[in-house]
């Protein structure tokens, strides 16, 4: 993969396979029915405080930064407030990502502004802190009945052990709730082939708890269909 170019959504496509058959759809979604989304053009506050609650047993993904003439990468430096949303990093994830596959790497990285991108096409999530991705997967996403929305939704809520009692009291763990009518990111789920959420986006448990950790009331989520990006491109 060349690491200069990337999927807006994640490092590289999530690896879809076609299966035959009618799609499955999860028991995912909760909210109440609704009024109108946030406005999208509320700013990413920067607050230093952050959660730090990881399920026991978690780890990090296995993924290692590719070899680069054994050469150690220089320790980042803080950003400037116009740097803070410019593409420095993309983590170097080898070929397409799989279902149930996530990846995490913060170490080094600066604090800074959180942003979430999510591409539709490739199925995948990616978190980027102060212009670094330092997390990605393959994601469950709403079907053409319910689709995951389009847009730039800014954090909501938060709720550690959310369930749905519209769907017959689904676990939501980590939600991260993006609109009024009950569109979030969230864990809970097994993420694999063949099933669909009703328009959220579902994440593996390791990944969502971390991004809930590090994730704040108004950080941006971007919600994109085939957009790419490269290295020093603007995020937002």
């Amino acid at each position: 993969m060349d690491p200069m170019l990337k999927w807006i959504g994640g490092a590289t496509a999530a690896l879809v396979l076609l299966l035959g058959g009618a799609t499955l759809v999860s028991h995912l979604r909760d909210a109440p029915e609704a009024e109108n989304a946030p406005a999208l053009e509320q700013a990413i506050p920067v607050d230093e405080a952050a959660l730090t609650e990881t399920p026991e047993g978690a780890t990090d993904s296995e993924a290692e930064p590719a070899a680069t003439g054994g050469d150690t990468p220089p320790t980042p430096a803080p950003s400037t407030k116009e740097q803070a949303f410019v593409v420095k990093r993309i983590l170097p994830i080898e070929g397409p990502i799989k279902y149930g596959e996530w990846h995490w790497d913060d170490e080094g990285v600066p604090d800074g502004p959180l942003v979430v991108t999510v591409d539709l096409d490739a199925r995948v999530v990616s978190i980027f802190r102060n212009g670094y991705e330092i997390g990605a997967a393959a994601a469950m996403l709403g079907t053409e009945e319910h689709p995951t929305p389009l847009g730039t939704f800014p954090i909501m809520s938060k709720e550690r052990h959310n369930v749905s009692e519209k769907y017959g009291n689904a676990p939501m763990p980590w939600t991260l709730r993006l609109t009024h009518d009950g569109v979030a990111i969230h864990g809970g789920s097994v993420v694999e082939n063949g099933y669909a959420s009703h328009g959220c986006i579902a994440i593996p448990d390791e990944l969502a708890s971390r991004l809930f950790a590090v994730a704040k009331k108004g950080d941006k989520v971007i919600i994109t269909r085939g957009e790419t990006m490269q290295l020093g491109d603007s995020i937002i």
